[in-house]
């Protein structure tokens, strides 16, 4: 049963259907291996493309530990209709609600960070080309002469460092009075994600990905290691290319979203029963240090990133418990016969296999496992599938964790 059938059946019998199309998924040449651990069934496949550039182009925003957007449209394609809410409580870059926007559903997230509502909004709510031109052609680029981080000249050039610290205060000023609009947030957008980079695409000289800025010793050691100075870049140029890449596939269609800065347990913003679909990834323990990562977008947007409250958590104890309290809210805000898709990696060398801590957290809530989904793209034929290891023996997986929202 294709997936379109698969959506358009009631609630109540969408996890039969979607299990049996699993079971028997071989869109990309192989055959889904089942196996049943710990009284758990497994379901090994490649059920997505590992093949770049394959989702919509809005979904190209570079955000630490983001999964491909091929993961929620395969889930929101088969367990929701248009019209129905889909929900992310770690959205990050907003994957998972910018996917249920572009497919007609009602996108709801949150995060801890601001800088995800920042990163996740204006393309859920995406302008068009037009207005980005004039608005770039009416800021007043040859007033911005001035800088004060000197510091931040390991990345770049003085003209171009004074256009950055004139665009981030021109946004706070339209802020402040209040004109502060769509188009600007767009803009904003765009500009945290060409920061810093690898290439001339970037305001920046050469340096790590974006979704990694290193420190400005770090940077430093690079610029003399590479005996590289920052050169000149033409900032609204760079943010005109990049919008036009962006926006160039169209825009969702989203009338209406929820977007919220807080705690994945706190979200009393949400009224209950009102989620159809979870889909979404934790932190994975201490894997990640999303304040380090983030910390040039978060001065450019004014955040102290000391101040986010991110649950960072080495003790797996600690994360099972943080992992509890997330699934309370989630059976809090899922309707009944709703779904969460709750995918997890493989972390410490393979040791930890994080489905078994999500399954053990939803012990006690009215949630029932229905089966763990391992996405795997194999390089190799070398690979164990039931104790595959990210980025060992040619292997790259995704372990989902399917729960359904009972009675």
């Amino acid at each position: 049963m294709q997936a379109l059938e698969i959506n358009s059946l009631p609630k109540s019998e969408r996890s039969c259907r979607f299990l049996a199309e699993v079971e028997q998924f071989s869109e990309f040449g192989e055959k889904t291996r089942t196996e049943t651990i710990d009284g758990t069934k497994y379901f090994v496949n490649e059920f997505w493309t590992a093949k770049q550039r394959k989702g919509h182009r809005l979904h190209e925003i570079s955000y630490r530990a983001c999964f491909k957007s091929q993961l929620p449209a395969f889930f929101i394609e088969r367990l929701t209709s248009p019209g129905e809410i889909v929900y992310d409580p770690f959205m990050g870059r907003g994957t998972t609600p910018l996917e249920a926007a572009l497919r007609r559903r009602i996108p709801y997230g949150n995060d801890a960070n601001p800088l995800s509502k920042a990163l996740a909004k204006p393309r859920i709510h995406a302008p068009k080309m037009r207005p980005v031109i004039a608005r770039l052609s009416e800021i007043p680029w040859k007033e911005f002469r001035e800088f004060e981080r000197e510091d931040l000249l390991a990345f770049y050039h003085p003209d171009t460092l004074a256009a950055i610290e004139g665009l981030r205060t021109y946004f706070f000023r339209r802020l402040d009075r209040g004109e502060f609009d769509r188009t600007d947030d767009w803009i904003r957008m765009v500009a945290l994600n060409r920061l810093t980079g690898h290439s001339t695409g970037f305001f920046s000289v050469y340096t790590m990905p974006p979704n990694q800025a290193v420190s400005i010793k770090s940077q430093i050691k690079i610029n003399l290691r590479r005996k590289q100075t920052p050169p000149f870049r033409d900032v609204p140029s760079i943010i005109a290319k990049k919008s036009k890449t962006l926006l160039s596939q169209g825009i969702p269609d989203a009338p209406r979203s929820v977007l919220l800065t807080g705690k994945s347990d706190e979200t009393t913003a949400i009224p209950d029963s009102v989620v159809s679909l979870t889909v979404t990834s934790p932190p994975f323990l201490d894997v990640v240090n999303y304040e380090t990562d983030n910390w040039m977008r978060c001065w450019f947007l004014g955040i102290e990133p000391n101040a986010v409250e991110i649950d960072q958590l080495g003790n797996l104890q600690e994360w099972q418990g943080f992992i509890h309290s997330t699934l309370a809210e989630l059976a809090r805000i899922t309707c009944v016969e709703g779904h969460v898709a709750f995918e997890v990696g493989e972390v410490r060398h393979g040791t930890v296999m994080l489905e078994k801590n999500i399954i053990a957290a939803a012990k006690g809530l009215p949630f029932r496992v229905l089966a763990v989904m391992v996405n795997q793209q194999s390089f190799t034929k070398t690979s164990n599938c039931w104790g595959v290891s990210n980025n060992k023996s040619g292997t790259n997986t995704n372990r989902i964790v399917l729960l359904k929202r009972t009675n």
